[in-house]
């Protein structure tokens, strides 16, 4: 349920077509039985296999929804259900994407010590949990929110484990725009828990969080363009110009801002739009120097960004909740 974030001199595709090749390809890697470990251990990379972090970043976004469609603090017995079924359905779509993953991720630096590439898991192992994990989430779901809220779950784990993981990630650039569908779902998982339906501020939300994500997951993909490009994994910095990718940044920033300022008029209060002004003025400040950096070839620092974009998203959420809660 997320898309947000993944060194050898980099090949673009660009250049790899000129030279009438096509790009690197991963390798088949041969699955290993991992040996015996330790109870902990276990634990801990079966852990890993959810990326905790991403999971704590989507619930940011599920808790303002529910307080929003509330207008007060919903059934603490709802939130609970929701966000456990929010976090299961979050950690085996992770799961079952470090299992779809497992031919690409020892090319990569930054994912070769994750648990499948490690043989701290096997891969059926991996793949049954991962299952499981969606399984009782969206029978969470359904037996304790409502038909929608389960839909919708399901949805968010197959558009990104099918769609983004399997086809989009390993086939265009556009991968990280489209694969914020997923990032963004919790969102209306949250509103619909509580209404049983969509309205136009859930809307509103979910375009923040869409938007929002390309510079923020752009930001973590700069550094880590020569893995990408080393996996063949075609993501924007990898084939496309830094003056590019930092143009693309400052634009979808500003359709982020935008989106943050359309909730406004939909009942939130002037506290809200000033917060969202505020916040939104240093995201873009940012994302503007990123660009300007890039537009006088001077190396890009692009983790500021990625770590201003969620704090960024982290105050706006917290703005909407406690709007929620006094108006």
């Amino acid at each position: 349920m997320s898309t947000i974030a993944d060194r050898t001199p980099s090949a673009t595709e660009e250049t790899l077509q000129t030279q009438g090749e096509r790009p690197l390809r991963p390798t088949v890697i041969r699955e290993v039985v991992p040996p015996r470990s330790r109870p902990k251990a276990v634990f801990k990379a079966y852990l890993t296999l959810t990326k905790p972090r991403i999971v704590e970043l989507l619930l940011v976004t599920t808790v303002p929804a529910m307080l929003l469609a509330e207008r007060r603090v919903p059934s603490l017995w709802l939130m609970a259900v929701t966000l456990v079924g929010g976090a299961l359905a979050a950690g085996a779509a992770n799961a079952l994407n470090c299992y779809i993953d497992r031919d690409i991720d020892p090319l990569m630096r930054r994912t070769s010590k994750r648990p499948l590439p490690a043989h701290t898991i096997a891969p059926r192992s991996a793949l049954v949990f991962g299952l499981t994990l969606a399984v009782v989430s969206v029978a969470l779901m359904a037996a304790f929110t409502n038909l929608l809220a389960a839909a919708l779950t399901a949805i968010a784990i197959a558009y990104y484990d099918l769609v983004y993981t399997m086809w989009l990630k390993r086939t265009t650039p556009a991968n990280t725009f489209w694969g914020g569908v997923c990032g963004a779902m919790p969102v209306l998982i949250g509103w619909a828990a509580v209404t049983g339906s969509l309205a136009w501020p859930a809307w509103a939300m979910f375009a923040v969080v869409f938007f929002w994500q390309p510079p923020h997951f752009w930001a973590l993909a700069i550094p880590c363009k020569d893995d990408y490009a080393r996996a063949g994994i075609p993501m924007l910095p990898v084939v496309a110009s830094m003056r590019r990718v930092g143009l693309e940044i400052v634009i979808y920033s500003w359709i982020t801002i935008a989106a943050s300022l359309a909730l406004w008029p939909l009942g939130m209060s002037v506290g809200y739009g000033v917060t969202a002004i505020v916040v939104g003025a240093l995201f873009l400040l940012e994302a503007h120097r990123v660009y300007g950096r890039a537009r006088r070839d001077e190396p890009v620092k692009p983790m500021r960004l990625f770590h201003l974009s969620t704090t960024y998203l982290t105050i706006l959420s917290i703005a909407i909740s406690v709007d929620a809660l006094i108006h």
